[in-house]
């Protein structure tokens, strides 16, 4: 999303370069890779890190933040969960047949649309890539990891209980009994979704595999 604040660490770096390293060791062509784990836990460091990784190496990497996926802006998401309650929380709030539209497009190697979310105008902006001229597509998000075509699934196994400082540095949203309702059923979705990772990402930042 536009305006995101990004706290990139030494870990971030360090786990992105061996997460290049995995893929490049079996990537044949167009890659999807998804990064999901809790709020907080870094998706969004790692994405970023692991495409400075391919910039690196003269190949072209395009994080895809599914935020901007959300079928309701940030403003009007909390009115609407209220209204909803816990049970609508969760993955049935992406607009997944535009997102597996974009993966379809980084597929086919073409230009596709693709929604951007400006946090602090609060409004959609609608931003135009030439995929063809992409070589990994990187998905990250709460649910990411749900995308239908994925080559490479990762999983940051840090829970929200343990990213809370993380989440005050980068401005979260205030811990309300609501946005405690909100993490709390976030984690739930999140969690049951760890057995479909090939790789997780363990409390270090260190890379296993998920057996």
């Amino acid at each position: 999303m536009l305006s995101d604040v990004l706290l990139i660490e030494e870990k971030h770096e360090t786990a992105a370069k061996a997460l290049f390293e995995l893929i490049e060791k079996t990537r044949k062509g167009r890659f999807v890779v998804a990064i999901s784990g809790e709020s907080g836990s870094g998706k969004t460091e790692l994405s970023h890190c692991l495409a400075k990784e391919y910039k690196k190496a003269d190949m072209r990497a395009k994080p895809l933040h599914t935020d901007n996926y959300y079928l309701t802006l940030p403003e009007e998401r909390n009115t609407w969960r209220e209204a909803h309650g816990p049970s609508a929380i969760g993955d049935t709030e992406y607009d997944w047949a535009t997102l597996n539209g974009n993966v379809e497009s980084f597929r086919r190697g073409v230009k596709a649309f693709m929604p951007c979310v400006d946090i602090v105008t609060d409004q959609v902006d609608s931003l135009i890539t030439d995929f063809s001229k992409i070589d990994v597509l990187i998905l990250d998000g709460l649910y990411a990891l749900k995308c239908e075509d994925v080559d490479l699934r990762v999983f940051i196994d840090i829970t929200y209980f343990e990213t809370k400082k993380a989440q005050l540095k980068r401005g979260k949203e205030a811990q309300t009994p609501l946005r405690a309702m909100v993490l709390q059923r976030e984690h739930e979705v999140v969690s049951s979704m760890k057995n479909t990772a090939d790789v997780l990402v363990n409390k270090d930042y260190t890379l296993s595999e998920n057996l």
